[in-house]
């Protein structure tokens, strides 16, 4: 009777000779999350202000905490079993309403917003509990602390989901600290200790495959902007040039990233001595700067093809500030994952070019399609300048 209840449990788990693979379920989960792109980068569109990036930034930061979470969770679990599949399919659920209520996460749903994330965190560790009851010791120990940091963070969730104005953001700049701090302290608990890297020995082909995926959903929002926003204004000369530019700057993303980041990345987590290091580091971590860098620029596209002759401020700011964060973030991505001494030269310059882009833009010396090509331009500097880099090696 025992036997058999052990085998049960176990059979939740994923059979680790499948070489990684990602589920169907898996995908279709992650359309949830291209909603919840859309939503995030048509929020910052709507105000540019310094005050609304911040909320923007702190929203994005919370769907992909949801979003990694679960990846984690399902490098360990079987997609295909089907107590798994109904716990995702309740994920997706909550995630549809946390992602319907991000236009009002600061307003009259921020409830919402909060109580659909604290079900998908703090109900997928428990599910994940529930589902290794039996498993070795360290597994179990290890969501025992992460629930307990879910728990103390949803409530400061909660409280600010239930308060306005400046009390709200107080409190769920809290609940994203533990939330993201919990990995850096290995969720020590007192009297439970602290994990250790050795728990989290996730599959490294999974885990790189996952993010990939999520980069490319992001990159399409890029495309959906572009294509949507083109096809509403006139087929001049000046719009097809926008158009040209703004896709040339989201093919020079793609290329940067799995032109060599992603098969680099991929070949050194299934080959690390410490996959879960790989794992929290360069793909926990440094994939939130790319995503944002990602969303960054598709909000810059639209303001390039609705407006290519004019650019206030905020919009330099959005043209030029999305290549910096997905250059700065492709770049520490690299250096982690290929244990360099120091991040590859090639970025490093493309940033600086970057920065010297912000001297004309601050004197309104470019356009918007201008700046726009520019940056585009950088990043294919730098990209072509890492192949043929890496091509003479």
């Amino acid at each position: 009777m025992h036997s058999a209840s052990t085998h049960t449990r176990r059979s939740l788990l994923r059979n680790r000779q499948d070489g990684g693979k990602v589920e169907n379920i898996e995908l279709f989960f992650d359309l949830v999350f291209a909603f919840a792109i859309t939503q995030l980068s048509h929020g910052l569109l709507a105000d540019l202000g310094w005050d609304n990036s911040l909320r923007i930034g702190l929203l994005l930061l919370a769907v992909w905490w949801v979003w990694i979470y679960t990846s984690w969770v399902t490098n360990w679990l079987d997609p295909n079993r089907p107590p798994v599949r109904i716990a995702l399919f309740a994920l997706m659920l909550a995630g549809l309403v946390l992602s319907a209520s991000i236009p009002q996460a600061f307003g009259d749903k921020g409830w919402a917003f909060a109580l659909a994330y604290v079900v998908m965190q703090v109900g997928r560790t428990l599910f994940f509990l529930w589902a290794v009851r039996g498993e070795r010791v360290a597994m179990v120990r290890n969501f025992q602390r992460i629930v307990v940091w879910m728990m103390l963070a949803g409530v400061c969730w909660l409280a600010g989901g239930w308060s306005e104005g400046s009390v709200r953001l107080a409190w769920w700049v809290l609940a994203l600290a533990l939330d993201t701090g919990g990995p850096w302290m290995y969720f020590w608990v007192p009297g439970l200790g602290r994990s250790s890297l050795q728990d989290w020995d996730v599959d490294g082909s999974h885990m790189a495959e996952r993010c990939a995926l999520f980069v490319i959903i992001a990159l399409g929002e890029s495309l959906l902007v572009s294509g949507a926003t083109f096809a509403t204004h006139a087929w001049d000369g000046t719009s097809l040039a926008a158009f040209i530019t703004t896709f040339a700057g989201t093919v020079a993303m793609w290329w940067l990233y799995f032109a060599i980041g992603a098969e680099q990345g991929h070949h050194s987590i299934v080959h690390s001595a410490h996959t879960g290091r790989q794992a929290r580091v360069a793909y926990t971590y440094m994939h939130i700067l790319i995503v944002a860098g990602i969303i960054v620029c598709a909000v810059a596209d639209e303001l390039v093809l609705a407006h290519p002759a004019h650019a206030d401020n905020p919009a330099m700011v959005a043209i030029l500030g999305g290549p910096v964060l997905y250059l700065l973030g492709t770049a520490l991505f690299k250096w982690v994952t290929a244990t360099r001494a120091y991040p590859p030269l090639s970025h490093a310059v493309g940033l600086v070019l970057l920065g010297l882009l912000c001297i004309p833009a601050s004197q309104h010396a470019l356009d918007a399609m201008a700046l726009s090509a520019a940056t585009a331009g950088v990043l294919w500097i730098v990209a072509i300048w890492e192949s043929r880099s890496l091509r003479k090696k």
